[in-house]
């Protein structure tokens, strides 16, 4: 079933800049294939369930497999019968602004 996530997947304890962490997950992310944005704080996947959490787990594990401590926070949206959410929702918003 389709599924739009936002996910922000960040380094706990590392110091205080997240960039270079940050983008080695980003990197895992964008070569998923699947649609994808990235924001300042959160970055949207869009695909079936089982490919979108394959990915999360995937980035997730960059960043735990070195031992780091890694934060996840995860929102998802799963509405049947909807492809193209990710830029369906902002389409369907502008339509009245």
């Amino acid at each position: 079933m389709n599924t739009l996530i936002a996910v922000a997947i960040a380094p706990c304890g590392t110091g205080e800049e997240l960039a270079p962490e940050v983008a080695e997950v980003v990197k895992v992310i964008r070569a998923s294939g699947l649609p994808n944005r990235t924001y300042a704080m959160f970055t949207e996947i869009e695909g079936e369930w089982d490919e979108v959490m394959k990915v999360v787990k995937e980035a997730t594990f960059v960043l735990a497999n070195k031992g780091i401590r890694t934060e996840v926070v995860l929102k998802a949206d799963i509405r049947p019968g909807f492809n193209d959410t990710i830029q369906g929702k902002l389409d369907r918003l502008n339509k009245f602004l």
